[in-house]
Order: structure tokens, then sequence, then C-alpha cells
């Protein structure tokens, strides 16, 4: 059934390549655990132990806030359609951010669009696929644009305005670096 792997083989990327969302969790050394959903085109492979992922902007910040405590991360996908499989990514992370000079390198690898807030780096440690049997299938029917939107009619002031109203503190009152 399931596998343990210390990188990410082809097969397994191209299954990345393949689907449409993505979760990723974190935690700091005390309060909530962190579970968030994310899609859109903000996902790359860069090898076979690193992946980045582009942060936009959200209600929380709680993956920086985690991430400056605790570096733990992991990331899942699921197969909601074709043969069953989970993936699970667990590894090191880090948040990289606009006024760094690792933003300016891996930037490029997405598309152009308002609200990015972070790059997020995961070195791999553990790679680990199950059988995803018990997971329904679910029928893809599109992006959703509201976010998109949202952050295109505030534009980089409101944005910027917006981070620091509502993403300088985490859930459990961590102070978080914008």
């Amino acid at each position: 059934m399931g596998k343990k792997l210390d990188y990410l083989p082809t097969a397994l990327q191209r299954f990345i390549a393949d689907q449409k969302i993505y979760f990723v969790a974190t935690a700091a050394e005390q309060g909530r655990v962190n579970l968030s959903p994310k899609g859109i085109d903000t996902f790359r492979i860069i090898s076979e132990n690193e992946v980045i992922w582009l942060n936009l902007t959200g209600s929380g910040n709680e993956t920086q806030a985690h991430l400056a405590e605790n570096n733990r991360m992991t990331i899942m996908f699921c197969a909601f359609e074709g043969a069953p499989n989970i993936l699970r990514l667990y590894g090191q992370a880090k948040a990289i951010l606009p006024n760094q000079t690792e933003w300016q390198k891996m930037i490029d690898l997405f598309p152009l669009v308002a609200g990015a807030r972070q790059i997020i780096q995961l070195q791999i440690e553990l790679v680990q696929t199950t059988c995803g049997y018990g997971v329904p299938f679910y029928e893809y029917r599109g992006e959703r644009n509201t976010l998109l939107e949202w952050a295109d009619k505030k534009g980089q002031n409101g944005i910027e305005e917006y981070w620091q109203t509502k993403n300088t503190v985490s859930l459990d009152g961590k102070k978080i670096d914008i």
C-alpha cells in the first residue's frame, strides 16, 4: 500500500502536477495546528528534495507565524479523481518575504498575481504515499477567481494596509513580521 522515500521521484512529481488542490499543515511550539487548503497556480517542484509554493494574502497569516518558531511543515495531496493516492511531503520550511534576495530568484517561477505575500520553501525529509481508498471522487469545475479579483481591486497599497491590520498577529497572539 504505502511507501516511504527520502526524495520525490518523477512519478510522484507528475501526480503533483495533476492535482488542483493541496493542503499545508504547520504548528508552533504551543497553540493551534494550522491546516490550509491551497489552489490556484502556486506550487513548484524545484528538485527531488525541494518544493516552493506562493502564499497569497488571506484572512490570517498562521503559516509564517508558525515557521518563525517551528519550521516543521507537512504538505498533502489527495487524488480526487483517477487512481486513489495520498501523498505527504514532510520537512523543514522557511518563509521568504518580498524584501529578501531569495524572493527575486524565485518569484518569476509563478504567474504575476496581486497579493503574493510569501514564498514558502520546503526542504523535503520524507515522502510518504498512502492508499487513499477512503477519499471520495470529486469533480473539478474550475478555479475560484474571488481571491485574485479581491487582491486586484485592493491594489498593492490596499494589500499592504490589509497585511498590517489582519496579518501581523496569529490566532494564538504571535507577532508576525511582514
